[in-house]
């Protein structure tokens, strides 16, 4: 029987999708019950189930009732672990989604799936099905039975499939499949357990049952700890457990996103691989590590920050790969792409531009981390300081700014506003003999001079407030992150005249557009998330906190049914666009609830 399960062409809508992850890697899951998109061993690794990008080719773990349901889900409160119930003319059965975090026990899997099925009332047929396609659907593997497992393997890779009470599993053409009908009673599971080079470990069902039980409660426990009480409690919360699933734990990097090429209009070619570290979002990162009381994370986010710069030291990589390494080269998959979006990227090449504001964003980093945690390592101080000297050499080129708009450099105001914030900071830092001083005069002398460049060439008395870039009329939400970050006009009335632009040009309810204008790239987009919390943050910081607080809760509506965001809506159907869940979306809902609140 074929069960209609809402998708179109094969595809679940993005707004769709639930994450859960284990500190290293990340699955989306529809709400019928699928994993769409798994990357294994790691979050920047290539797919292992890969249907959100080719629904044909990709690879998934359906599971779900055999007769016509309905679906309804959430977390477990305070968790990354999914509950999706399913609801039948037959009964109800729950299924609930973890990959588990890692134990004490010496030969625990690697990495591991577990799914428990349990039926709350009648007799409910349920059909699964596990199609594992290694390598971005490059290879189908070849499947074994041993031990009462099936094993899936290509290579130094295998994907162990063990089921309980949840059919006597078979396989064909390198898919893994089952059936049973489930009563009240103990339930069902089935667990994946993948290894790559190293040996694949066999669970047992009360391993993976024990797994499940831990991995709540080290969620809850890691919950419990977080210090936000204000208004937006829930919608802060589940951001800061988004977030922390893309913190890669091996290194601390903190992921933009946990998946790639996912696309900013549908059927458009603006499909980017966001499972890297951006330099710009490191603020916002660290601010919100430290207002959730997330010292540890914070700490150690800020010492991979300093190791992954020292590698291309002073100059600075837009973005670097989870284990610092700054290459990420951008090449194109033969895939479907969601709902026929092409290209399919991975990799990304915005990593070789010039970006300005990346010096600025880690600087500010730095003087955080000092004022907020202490003293800064003599080595790390040089390191800075050498890079503020950098700034005064370089801030004159056209850079790619923020957007890293792939036409010619331009320059753009946000780039020089940052450029300002890192010579500020370096002489914050030098007064407060955290760095050398030796060339404070120098970035004093140049401080003062962007200053001059910002406000004689890039504010437009016309427009009413700082422009996209020096000499031009257009508007860009981006200029609100350099307000945000310190900037500050010899006119302290250009900072609301400013904010007012941004909401005359860019803002359509409570969506804000990026910018209006060409850049190099085709297609169109939607409203950018993380810049309307920004305007909402900016309302509370500038002045306007009565009119950020119905903005906020306007964006806080905007989530998906389980509290995500993705990098875009389009604010016609409301549909999500770009990757997902969106780094930078969660960590501006947090830094603007906190504005608010603190402005309040």
């Amino acid at each position: 029987m074929v069960v209609d399960t809402g998708r179109v062409d094969g595809y679940a809508a993005l707004r769709d999708y639930a994450v859960v992850g284990d500190g290293r890697t990340a699955a989306l899951i529809a709400p019928d019950g699928t994993v769409d998109w798994l990357s294994w061993p790691n979050l920047d690794s290539p797919s292992v189930f890969g249907a959100i990008l080719d629904a044909g080719r990709g690879g998934s773990f359906r599971l779900h009732p055999q007769v016509p349901f309905t679906s309804g889900r959430r977390y477990r409160p305070n968790t990354n672990v999914l509950e999706t119930s399913f609801t039948t003319a037959a009964g109800t059965v729950v299924v609930t989604d973890a990959l588990t975090l890692q134990d004490d026990h010496p030969l625990g899997p690697a990495r591991e799936l577990v799914r428990q099925i349990t039926c709350v009332e009648g007799a409910v047929p349920i059909e699964w099905a596990v199609e594992p396609r290694f390598g971005y659907a490059a290879v189908t593997p070849r499947v074994q039975r041993r031990a009462g497992s099936l094993i899936a393997s290509h290579q130094g890779q295998a994907l162990a499939v063990s089921a309980w009470a949840a059919g006597t599993p078979d396989h064909r053409d390198g898919s893994i499949h089952g059936s049973a009908v489930l009563r009240p009673g103990p339930g069902a599971m089935i667990a994946l357990s993948y290894a790559d080079l190293e040996p694949l470990v066999l669970p047992t069902r009360g391993e993976c049952e024990d797994r499940l039980v831990r991995t709540t409660q080290i969620w809850r426990e890691w919950t419990s700890e977080r210090t936000y009480h204000g208004r937006w409690r829930d919608a802060v919360v589940r951001s800061a457990l988004a977030l922390k699933l893309l913190v890669f734990a091996p290194s601390a990097a903190v992921a933009a996103a946990a998946t790639c090429s996912l696309p900013e209009s549908i059927g458009g070619v603006r499909n980017w691989d966001y499972r890297y570290s951006w330099i710009r979002d490191s603020v916002f990162t660290l601010n919100a590590f430290l207002q959730l009381d997330c010292t540890e994370e914070a700490i150690a986010y800020f010492w991979w920050l300093m190791h992954a710069s020292q590698l291309t030291h002073p100059r600075l990589r837009v973005l670097y790969r989870l284990d610092g390494g700054p290459h990420a080269t951008e090449r194109t998959l033969p895939l479907e792409g969601h709902r026929r979006s092409q290209p399919v990227r991975v990799g990304n090449a915005a990593a070789g531009q010039l970006q300005l504001d990346t010096y600025g964003e880690l600087l500010q980093t730095a003087r955080l981390y000092a004022a907020r945690l202490g003293r800064l390592d003599g080595d790390i101080g040089r390191r800075l300081a050498q890079i503020a000297d950098l700034v005064c050499r370089i801030w004159r080129e056209p850079d790619a700014g923020i957007w890293e708009v792939r036409s010619p450099p331009q320059h753009f105001t946000q780039s020089k506003m940052m450029c300002w914030i890192a010579l500020d900071a370096a002489l914050d830092l030098a007064e407060s003999g955290l760095i050398p001083r030796r060339h404070a005069e120098r970035w004093r002398t140049e401080r003062a001079a962007l200053a001059s460049f910002i406000d004689g060439e890039c504010f437009s008395d016309r427009v009413g407030g700082y422009v996209r870039s020096a000499g031009s009329s257009e508007v860009d939400a981006g200029v609100l992150l350099g307000l945000l970050n310190g900037f500050r006009p010899a006119d302290p009335a250009r900072l609301a005249s400013t904010v007012q632009a941004v909401q005359r040009e860019l803002r359509h309810g409570p969506y804000v557009y990026r910018y209006l204008s060409e850049d190099g790239v085709r297609g169109s987009e939607g409203a950018f998330l993380a810049c309307s919390f920004w305007l909402a943050e900016a309302l509370a910081r500038f002045g306007r906190p009565d009119e950020a607080v119905p903005l906020m809760d306007d964006l806080v509506g905007l989530a998906n049914d389980v509290g995500l965001y993705s990098e875009e809506i389009d604010p016609r159907t409301g549909e999500f666009l770009g990757n997902l869940p969106q780094g930078l979306s969660h960590l501006a809902l947090i830094s603007a609830a906190a504005a608010i609140g603190d402005a309040r």
